[in-house]
């Protein structure tokens, strides 16, 4: 592989490290906060721990916009600036309502990222490496993550406002990544989008100085000029896709992931840990996130997208279904911990290592960063409201009849998987989307 291909990719992922870091961070200060500001539950729930989302699903809905017209790299340098700006003002200010705010700014700088990052290394990839290229975004969420679990327990007793360290450490990552995105050239398949030939050219030959770039402008032009530039993905022959699309990032956040993340130490406790032990379990659930990720990145072009999501839906339905009857049986001591580590396994090597390639993979060129910013959107509306029901749900129904939903969600996962999903491995982006297109894979 050629390196700089891999230093790109690496560069660009790192979004995912800030995504992952931004979206856990915040369950270190989730009960201090609400003891702070003295907020119920649903208040709490639906405004202080879920702004961050609803910010998500702005910059998910809105991503595809600027990754279109300004670029990828633009958009990823404009993405590392919110994540600065959000991480500086959450850390400084005195009520929830500007928490929120600058809160919701770092949300739109993560569904931003959710577009430009797997979409420029989807388009800078040879078809052989890109599924573990892309998903080394999904690595550096997963790192970011365990970062952010070991940070807060770190700072857990720096004093009072010791929720202020853990939320504006950020800034650091935020600041050395907003430096390093610069380095990357442009991607070579925007420019070509563009009419910037002499650019694409430049970077085609960095990219693979053996190969003939002049073929390959000539080969995505011809592509491109069998397609209308004013389709939309709604359009009756992207249906399949779109539906694909849809699916995968439906069933991603009905595993329940999302609202595990931000609440894993309430939820340690609820299962009857102490406050120190949450936060070390919490630990413990980012080394096992980021182990079984370095699996999935391994094996996803080795197995295949469907081989892991196979295995990633059975272990959904295995452990979420212990988790549930740990807690109706009111299990203590470690059952608990042990079952989410087995769940979190599962989703590092089965959704956590597949969602971001196979959207980016789906869509035509000239529709890509429309057709990521709908499965990114849908993906981040249910990741909104499902966390930010979680505090209710816990208190009204119960942590077991909440597992046991999940459960049977991953049932319907596994039937899509068995039904519907088609394999993507090792495909160049313009046969996939022919093949797509017309449903014969």
């Amino acid at each position: 592989m050629n390196k700089k291909i891999l230093l790109w990719s690496i560069t660009a992922a790192l979004a995912g490290f800030l995504f992952g870091f931004d979206t856990v961070v915040i369950s270190g200060a989730d009960k201090k906060l609400q003891v702070l500001w003295q907020s119920s539950d649903a208040f709490h729930g639906s405004v202080v721990m879920a702004m961050a989302l609803w910010g998500t699903v702005f910059g998910a809905i809105f991503g595809g916009i600027p990754t279109n017209r300004l670029g990828r790299k633009t958009t990823l340098i404009w993405i590392g600036l919110f994540y600065l700006i959000s991480a500086l003002g959450s850390a400084l200010v005195n009520d929830p309502y500007s928490f929120a705010l600058f809160r919701f700014l770092g949300g739109i700088g993560v569904g931003a990222s959710t577009i430009a990052a797997p979409a420029y290394v989807s388009e800078i990839s040879p078809a052989k490496n890109r599924g573990k290229l892309v998903a080394l975004y999904q690595f550096n969420i997963v790192l970011g993550i365990l970062i952010a679990f070991l940070s807060n327990y770190l700072l857990r007793n720096v004093g009072d406002n010791a929720w202020r360290w853990m939320i504006g450490v950020e800034a650091f990552p935020a600041f050395i990544y907003t430096l390093l995105i610069f380095v990357v050239p442009k991607s070579p398949r925007w420019l070509i989008s563009k009419g910037r030939y002499d650019e694409a050219k430049q970077v085609l030959r960095l990219i693979n100085p053996e190969g003939n770039a002049d073929s390959f402008i000539e080969y995505i032009k011809q592509e491109s000029s069998n397609q209308n530039t004013d389709e939309t993905i709604f359009m009756k022959k992207y249906r399949f896709p779109l539906l694909l699309a849809f699916l995968i990032a439906m069933f991603n956040q009905f595993s329940g992931i999302n609202a595990f993340l931000y609440y894993a130490p309430r939820i340690f406790e609820e299962a009857g840990l102490g406050e120190r032990t949450a936060l070390l379990s919490s630990i413990g659930i980012g080394v096992t996130n980021l182990i079984f990720t370095l699996f999935g990145v391994f094996l996803i072009d080795r197995l295949g997208r469907k081989v892991l999501m196979y295995v990633g839906s059975i272990g959904y339905i295995v452990s979420l279904s212990l988790v549930s009857i740990a807690f109706y049986q009111n299990w203590e001591g470690l059952a608990v911990p042990i079952f989410l580590f087995l769940f979190i396994a599962s989703h590092a090597i089965g959704q956590g290592a597949i969602i971001w390639v196979y959207i980016s993979e789906i869509f035509p060129n000239h529709l890509r960063a429309s057709g990521q910013s709908f499965g990114t959107s849908t993906h981040w509306i249910l990741a909104a409201i499902i966390p930010s029901l979680v505090p209710v749900l816990f208190a009204s129904i119960g942590p077991g009849t909440v597992f046991l939903i999940f459960a049977i969600m991953m049932v319907f996962q596994l039937l899509f998987v068995i039904f519907m999903m088609p394999e993507t491995k090792g495909i160049s982006l313009e046969e996939l989307s022919k093949k797509l297109i017309k449903n014969e894979i």
